[in-house]
Parts: C-alpha cells; structure tokens; sequence
C-alpha cells in the first residue's frame, strides 16, 4: 500500500484492472476505470512545503473514500493521480460518478487553519465494452490516460471520457471520405444498432454465412431451433424479456464460426487437440462480434456460456450448474439436438429417438436436468425423461 495515504499502489493496481476486466469479461458486465489528477499540485508542494502537501493528499483520499460505492476500488499511482476502478459500471453511470466525484472535491476546502486551499481536478473515464476492443486491462488505463491529457490540455478541472475526446479531435468524417472508411462503418453499424430489430439479426446471420462460417445451419433449421429453445422457456415460465433474448440468441449463437478455418469446420477426422482448442474459441468471438449491438447486450451471456456443461466442465469458464444462464443451458440442449440429428463430415444423422436417448442419458452431466425433461416434452414424449 502508498504509505501516504494507505490506498493500494500501482503495482496492486496493475493485478486489480487486470482481475475485474477478466471478470467484467466471464459475466458479460461493464466496467470502467475513473482517472484523477489533480491540477497544479506541484505549486501546492512549492508553496506549502511537502509536509502540508501529504496532508492535502491524506485529505482527497478521505473525501474520495467517502464519496464512492463499496465496491469501488481507489488507489494511488503517484505523486498527485489518483484512479478508481469501478465494476459493473458502464460508460454513462462512469460519468455521473465521476462528475459527482468532482462536484464534491471542488466543493471540500482541504487543509489546516494555517493554510487552507481548493482544489482542481482533471478526471478521465474509459469504459468496457462501449470504448471499443480492449485486450488487456492496461489498454483500458492507457485510454483514460490519454482522455486525461486532454482534461489537461483543455484547462483541467473537467471530466471527459472517450466520446469527448472524438468530438474535440473532429472524427465526424465525410461520407465520401474513402480513407476513413472503416470509421464511416463503424459510424453506420451503430445507427443501424440502435435501431435494429429482427431483420437486422437475419441481415447479420445472412452475412455471415456469406462471408464464410460454413458451419452454419439452414435457415428453417435454426427456425426449428429457435422454436424448440422458446417452447422450453415457456414450459420453464421464464420472463417474456428472458424468453426474447433466447430467441435472438439461438440466431446468432454460433456467428463467431466465421473466425474458425473453414478446414477445421467441415473436417471428416477427428479434431486435433490444437484444432479443438481453436474450435473452442467460438462462444467467445461470437460474444465479442454481438457485444457492442446495444440492443442485443442480454444475448451476450448466453452465446458466451452456450458450450459449458452442467457438471462445470464446458468451455469458455467451466462454469457449473446454476452458475451458467438459464438461456444459455436451453441453447445447449437444443444445440445438441441439432447437432445430433444433422449430418456432419464425420457420421450420419441420428434418429430423433437416437438423439433424445442420448440427451437423456446425459441429463446432469452435460444438461441441466429440468431443462432436460422439459425438452423432452416438448419433442412430443418420444423419450419419457
């Protein structure tokens, strides 16, 4: 910990943004990281001494510990800056947070009653997932260092976050501007998100399929799918906002095929273990194409945890039972039936008797148990669970 103040440091900082982006990451949760600098701090040290500049530091720790949520996290990465790593908190609550933060902090007279000042501070926000692809939790640091530069340039004492740092750098480009093409799409692809509905899901699976992910089934087959998914919620008397984020799921649950070599894909072999690995990665490149489609954000857990198994030994997190959506163990199944009664490079179609035998063998290993028995239901009794 800084002995100044009795915040984490930096190195504790580095472990802490990388835990909770990867957490932020396996829940499909947002997650911001609020950067303080305080303006000027150096003429306080100048004029003040740096005895009188560790009490102001002592002082802003205590305003902001007292200001923030119990589940933020603030530390100290030197000198005066100062960063805060909020969970579960999106772009638009970071900024009210942070303006609050600020609000409050200009509004504290820190000092003793010899000497007293107020104080000016700098605050960035960048945020995941809405600030585009972040790898690691430094490239979320690197972000809000950079908005923070800005802060700086533009007089301090304000907040920014990613979206003000493209208005003041002038990113609106020409429509017609062909070396800010991918800018432009991405422009367009967000109007079109917020606006979207049900022919915006089929134009995306459409395009997949066309651009590659051969793998992918028929459309009355995914049809048949989605029927067979929704059937089960209602059987399961899940919410009706819970029963439409499984329906468009079931749609685009498998879009991140488009990423797995087509040779991998229609092999008649056995996969290698490096060619499973490789497979494996699917739920989650299918989550990060839907993730920034705001209108679709609750499908993302259920396309991420679509392969973990009941007994916690799926893919991508292992995660067990209950711990694994409701939306994404339906998928399972039903994806498993699919696969089971199609025809694949490797062997023949299963029977549909076959296929529900097989699923009910497997009924709280693979499966769900309830969600088992409810399937089977609705396959029309073929198979008594």
């Amino acid at each position: 910990k800084d002995p100044h103040t009795g915040l984490y440091n930096r190195r504790h900082f580095n472990e802490t943004v990388e835990k909770e982006l990867a957490l932020a990451k396996r829940h499909a949760q947002s997650l911001s990281v609020i950067m303080m600098d305080i303006d000027y701090f150096k003429a306080v040290n100048d004029v003040y001494g740096h005895s009188f500049g560790d009490l102001v530091l002592k002082q802003f720790t205590k305003t902001l510990q007292g200001a923030v949520r119990r589940y933020d996290i603030i530390f100290r990465l030197g000198g005066e800056e100062f960063v805060m790593i909020a969970p579960r908190t999106d772009r638009s609550t970071g900024l009210v947070l942070a303006k609050r933060l600020l609000r409050i902090i200009n509004a504290h007279t820190f000092g003793n009653k010899a000497h007293s000042l107020k104080l000016k501070v700098s605050v960035s926000v960048a945020s995941y997932p809405e600030d585009g692809v972040i790898i690691r939790g430094l490239d979320l640091v690197d972000l809000a260092d950079q908005i923070l530069n800005k802060v700086k340039e533009y007089g301090g004492n304000k907040v920014f976050s990613s979206k003000d740092l493209e208005k003041l750098e002038g990113k609106a480009f020409a429509e017609d501007d062909t070396s800010n093409v991918i800018e432009l799409l991405k422009k367009k692809i967000n109007r079109l998100s917020q606006r979207a509905n049900q022919s915006l899901i089929e134009a995306i699976f459409a395009l997949a399929k066309t651009i590659g992910a051969k793998d992918l089934y028929s459309d009355n087959f995914t049809k048949r799918m989605m029927n067979y998914a929704v059937g089960i919620a209602k059987v399961l008397k899940l919410p009706k906002n819970e029963i439409e984020h499984i329906r468009k799921a079931v749609i685009l649950h498998d879009i991140g095929k488009v990423g797995i070599n087509e040779k991998i894909l229609l092999k008649h072999s056995k996969l290698t273990t490096t060619e499973f690995e490789t497979m494996k990665k699917h739920p989650q490149l299918s989550a990060e194409l839907i993730r920034p489609l705001y209108f679709l954000r609750g499908t993302v857990p259920l396309i991420l945890y679509h392969h973990e198994r009941w007994d916690g030994k799926g893919y991508p997190h292992r995660l067990k039972g209950r711990e694994i959506p409701i939306g994404a163990r339906i998928i399972a199944i039903v994806d498993a039936y699919r696969s089971l009664t199609s025809n694949r490079p490797y062997r023949k179609a299963y029977s549909k008797s076959a296929a529900a035998n097989i699923l009910k063998n497997e009924s709280g290993t693979k499966f769900d148990p309830q969600v088992t028995e409810a399937f089977l239901k609705i396959l029309g009794g073929v198979v008594k669970a």
